[in-house]
């Protein structure tokens, strides 16, 4: 199992690396398709919910989930306003979602890594995935390179992202 420390030690993500606004990008694409998931979710429902409630309630789990509230409005006040929705929704995440629980997991130890290096160390995010049944504790951490072929495989497949073939020279 690799932990947090080897991670820095080995100088895989140094302060001079560049890699860690990579891996960020590889963060918002498993969060894009979790919103997507989560959305389509909503709305296959029996009975559907309205659209535009949908997206800003798939907004506010996913934002909650990472700790990215949106401070601007009408969405500020969506979140406020819903908080109980939101908590029930992030709630059923786990079972309702359980292909995503991979994904998550490695994006949320991304996330707390590259926060990490940032200065910021916050496991509240970590803990609380974990309380929500998200979070898998016996996964290894991943290395950034498995972790961003998981996110360009996800991308794809919700066609979020596609494969560029550069021609050899």
């Amino acid at each position: 199992m690799i932990r947090v420390e080897e991670i820095f030690q080995d100088g895989i993500m140094n302060t001079e690396s560049k890699i860690v606004p990579v891996l960020r990008e590889g963060v918002h694409i498993v969060k894009m398709v979790l919103y997507r998931v989560v959305k389509e979710g909503f709305t296959d429902r029996d009975p559907p919910m309205e659209e535009d409630r949908a997206s800003k309630l798939a907004g506010a789990v996913v934002n909650e989930l990472f700790g990215t509230p949106n401070r601007e409005e009408p969405f500020l006040s969506f979140a406020r306003d819903n908080r109980s929705s939101i908590r029930t929704e992030m709630e059923r995440l786990a079972a309702e979602y359980p292909e995503m629980k991979i994904p998550l997991t490695d994006a949320l130890r991304i996330q707390f890594l590259c926060d990490s290096r940032e200065g910021f160390d916050d496991t509240r995010l970590l803990v609380q995935a974990r309380d929500l049944g998200i979070l898998m504790l016996e996964r290894d951490l991943p290395l950034p390179d498995a972790f961003m072929a998981l996110a360009r495989r996800l991308g794809e497949e919700h066609n979020l992202t596609r494969q560029v073939h550069i021609p050899s020279a």
